[in-house]
């Protein structure tokens, strides 16, 4: 009952997004489209009745219900079964069986129920021009009949209709048609937004995708060329200086301690969509963890300044992108130095990563989508990422990140 309330300043819920009922597309309104039995059953039902009342407040000015006349009505309601599979047969039937009904001179009442359904139905379908034809053909008919051919067909002694009575007809005709039409623009609005909000939750399951594939891949990326740097130096000191190789090892243990954290960290939110983290995400009050772990891999980093208070989004971009760079310099760099410089204005976060080089050109073994998804990140933030090569050699990496986040539309 509360998708029906009416919502302040707009229509209720229902009438913008469709009733809960009225969900399938055109395409799946194909041939194996369910039988409508039920609904059906309750026009026929309707129109046997009300026809029985009816013929009782015409007594003696119409010809009485007789097994030809509930034939027709059967037939007439008969034929809805159909409406959904071939709406352009039943369309013309019911108008047809409804025309042989009048033409036989029985009486008035809910047998235009079924035209109007059969009507509806075909419009809805996209087949209007049938279903205007069919009413068309109906209200013509009909006053062919009551104002020439009622002198040849019962019941006897009946009289021309007036002109006022055709007018009642032809606006019922008007009010059918409208009626139907309003029914497909609003259906097709309905399946326009329904297409929409799907697109919608497609782009929110591919952005979410992307964000788990961003942070799985600077977790493992960092701590595997950690692991990978400190596996060579092992094996080279093995033999010959076995207390270096016990320090490198200790560092690939921790190294892949912490990696297994954040993995893990991360499958959680997968397990258990929009729960709370577990653990706080990293960001930039991390960064003297992040040198350490770079000096363990042999690399030494400066660090100048220090980051402002930063909202989370941001703050877990910075440290990713800050982490991403000196993977690179541990990967790609034959220089042993870094320097990572943070700096920021009223409304803008600058990071600047550098090396001295040169590039060893060597496989590290990447996936190269480190640069890609140092870019995604700070694009989703509004922000801009430059990578390229010093002028005076070296490498270095500048982001500029906005301090304030806008809300996303929803």
């Amino acid at each position: 009952m509360e998708e029906q309330r009416l919502r302040p300043g707009g229509p209720p819920h229902w009438w913008r997004h469709g009733p809960p009922w009225w969900s399938r597309t055109d395409e799946e309104e194909t041939p194996g489209a369910h039988w409508p039995v039920v609904s059906t059953a309750l026009f026929t039902a309707f129109v046997l009745i009300g026809s029985h009342f009816s013929a009782h407040n015409q007594h003696g000015n119409r010809e009485a219900l007789d097994p030809y006349a509930y034939t027709l009505l059967g037939v007439a309601c008969g034929l809805l079964l159909w409406r959904k599979r071939h709406p352009v047969f039943v369309a013309y039937g019911t108008a047809v069986a409804t025309l042989a009904y009048f033409a036989a001179g029985y009486p008035y009442g809910p047998v235009f129920l079924a035209v109007a359904v059969s009507c509806f139905s075909a419009v809805v379908a996209g087949h209007r021009r049938a279903a205007w034809a069919s009413v068309g053909l109906l209200w013509a008919g009909h006053a062919l009949i009551a104002l020439w051919l009622y002198r040849w067909l019962p019941p006897p002694g009946d009289t021309a209709s007036s002109w006022g009575q055709q007018l009642v007809i032809a606006t019922w005709v008007v009010a059918v048609v409208a009626v139907s039409e309003l029914g497909r623009v609003r259906r097709e609005q309905w399946a326009k937004e329904r297409a929409e909000r799907a697109q919608a939750a497609r782009r929110r399951a591919d952005a979410e995708r992307l964000r788990i594939a961003r942070e799985l891949h600077d977790v493992l990326a960092h701590s595997i060329s950690v692991i990978n740097v400190q596996a060579g130096v092992g094996l080279a000191l093995l033999d010959t200086d076995p207390e270096q190789a016990r320090t490198a090892l200790t560092t690939i243990k921790a190294a892949s301690k912490e990696a297994l954290g954040e993995v893990r960290q991360v499958l959680d939110t997968l397990r258990a969509p929009g729960a709370a983290p577990r653990a706080p995400a990293p960001g930039l009050g991390r960064l003297p963890e992040l040198v350490d772990q770079a000096a363990r891999a042999g690399l030494t980093v400066e660090v100048e300044g220090s980051p402002p208070r930063l909202p989370p989004g941001t703050d877990l971009a910075a440290f990713r992108i800050v982490q991403e760079a000196l993977t690179n310099v541990v990967r790609h760099s034959g220089s042993r130095n870094a320097r990572v410089r943070l700096d920021h204005d009223g409304d803008t976060l600058r990071l600047r990563i550098d090396d001295d080089g040169p590039a060893t050109g060597a496989d590290a073994g990447g996936s190269g989508n480190g640069l890609a998804g140092m870019r995604e990140r700070a694009a989703a933030l509004g922000g801009t990422i430059d990578a390229g090569p010093r002028p005076d050699g070296g490498w270095r990496v500048l982001a500029e990140l906005p301090l304030t986040i806008k809300e996303e539309d929803r």
